[in-house]
């Protein structure tokens, strides 16, 4: 089992503590040439890799794709925008851009076995300067993922319960229908595409580029 890092922004950070996120889609890198796809080789033996379409070559590593961010049973300690700061009693606390802070002892080594409560968002110290997830330290992070299942798949063929696995909220006639105008089959579509947008830049949807589907559970920071 390995360990690795993963950045979230706050709103997807509430949403998986909210327990309504619980797949995330990055993209493929390097996409593969114009009107080739990507199959998993599990039918020559490597479950875990991933090749363009055609036969079984493990001769040219140009040729595969491992994803970045490991396989089932790995873990995923998430990145968010966080700060360091102290409550009006002195406590020393981290806290969350997406809400929540955790109380720390200053006699405590910097680990996870220092987190000591989750303090609520409505005690937030005020916070000058939030520091960047990318700079977010193993220690600092509150929240770990457990990958239970990867595949690849074209971004545009993302289902509706797939959508709502994305974080989503939840649907209903006439918002399907207004979304219907704009493209989409329903609005946990348009919802997607438009964060998809927000994060990746205009035309990143319509791109439709290949993208790592990565399932994933809480996980507990003692596990």
């Amino acid at each position: 089992m390995k360990v690795r890092p993963i950045l979230f922004s706050a709103p997807m950070v509430r949403a998986i503590l909210a327990g309504t996120k619980t797949q995330t889609r990055r993209v493929v890198k390097p996409q593969p040439a114009v009107g080739q796809g990507i199959v998993n080789a599990a039918y020559c033996g490597y479950p875990n890799l991933w090749l363009r379409d055609g036969p079984c070559d493990k001769t040219d590593p140009a040729q595969d794709w491992r994803c970045p961010y490991g396989q089932p049973g790995d873990r995923l300690w998430v990145r968010e925008a966080w700060a360091e700061t102290d409550r009006e009693d002195g406590t020393p606390v981290i806290a969350y851009r997406a809400g929540g802070n955790i109380a720390i002892g200053r006699d405590h080594p910097k680990g996870n076995d220092y987190l000591i409560n989750t303090i609520a968002w409505d005690d937030m110290p005020h916070v000058e300067t939030w520091r960047p997830s990318i700079h977010m330290p193993r220690w600092a992070s509150r929240i770990l993922l457990e990958i239970t299942a990867i595949r690849v798949e074209r971004l545009n063929e993302i289902s509706q319960s797939d959508a709502r696995a994305e974080g989503a909220p939840p649907s209903h006639l006439s918002i399907d229908r207004v979304s219907r105008e704009f493209g989409f089959a329903d609005f946990p579509r348009s919802w997607f595409g438009q964060l998809w947008e927000h994060i990746n830049g205009p035309g990143s949807w319509e791109a439709n580029p290949w993208v790592w589907v990565v399932e994933f559970r809480r996980a507990d920071h003692a596990a």
